[in-house]
């Protein structure tokens, strides 16, 4: 198996064979992300993804369950060269239960339903979509490259394939200003999809990213550890969705989890709690000092 520079891939992938699909992103532009800044996006050939699922087989057998293809935007291959791969990792994995990738809106929508059920029949089962937020204006500002619109078509495209489908809020992303605007719209935009899963993450200016340069010249405020709290709160207070909720990141203050709407009160007294912690402590705690 091959892989070119450092591989990310959602906690909840922990587990999953992971198969290098493509490399980098197609888009490339959000302010907040550092991660593939000095990569050029392209798409390997389906031949050598292959070869790289046939060594995985060799190596660790046929009881493979959960597979992940990186990159940063694996959805943005040809459909057809996609599921070609598929296929060929359900060939290899007789027993794998889950097959993901990472796809944005921006190159979900430029899929067909057909395509997105072919996807579907060939075994893509999950994608985990980084939202960030459901307001044009900070989708504008992070140059995230999808309105809120798109968003949702995304979304419903995804659910309406049988896929499962990860929603990420990147919780501060807006900043102290339009903290408000930033919650409330995040959670007309997951009402409107419904997504299986709802995923926060929580804004860390990273070296490399424009937004980082921002925040080091003074021109974009952080939220505090309160404040996030807070739009997590409001956000929560205003979702009216089936969707399981998760906490699962290092950049989070606090573990804000539960299903919903059965357990919306739970989370918001647990929100509440973790309000009356000082907020040095709760800095202090999200960066292992406790």
């Amino acid at each position: 198996m091959r892989y070119e520079g450092v591989i990310y891939r959602p906690p909840s992938e922990a587990g999953s064979l992971l198969i290098q699909a493509t490399i980098g992103c197609p888009h490339n532009q959000c302010t907040f992300c550092a991660i593939y800044k000095r990569t050029k996006f392209r798409i390997r050939p389906v031949e050598e993804i292959k070869e790289d699922l046939l060594a995985a087989r060799n190596y660790y057998g046929e009881g493979v369950r959960s597979i992940f293809f990186p990159d940063g935007n694996t959805i943005a291959m040809k459909t057809d060269d996609l599921c070609r791969v598929l296929d060929y990792a359900r060939e290899l994995f007789p027993y794998v239960e889950r097959i993901t990738v990472y796809g944005s809106a921006r190159f979900i929508v430029r899929k067909t339903p057909l395509e997105m059920r072919r996807l579907r029949e060939a075994g893509l089962n999950r994608i985990h979509v980084g939202m960030e937020s459901g307001d044009d204006t900070i989708l504008a500002e992070i140059r995230k490259g999808a309105t809120a619109e798109e968003m949702v078509a995304a979304g419903l495209m995804v659910k309406e394939a049988g896929m499962e489908l990860s929603e990420y809020v990147l919780m501060g992303i807006g900043g102290p200003g339009r903290s408000r605007e930033h919650a409330l719209a995040s959670a007309e935009v997951l009402n409107a999809i419904d997504p299986h899963f709802i995923r926060i993450r929580t804004f860390i200016p990273r070296p490399g990213s424009p937004l980082f340069e921002k925040c080091r010249r003074g021109e974009f405020q952080l939220v505090s550890p309160h404040g996030i709290l807070n739009e997590i709160k409001l956000m929560i207070e205003n979702l009216k969705v089936n969707s399981q909720v998760f906490s699962d990141h290092v950049s989070n203050y606090w573990d804000i989890s539960g299903k919903l709407p059965e357990e919306r009160e739970l989370m918001l007294q647990e929100i509440n709690m973790a309000l009356g912690i000082p907020e040095a402590l709760l800095e202090k705690a999200r960066h292992g000092g406790i």
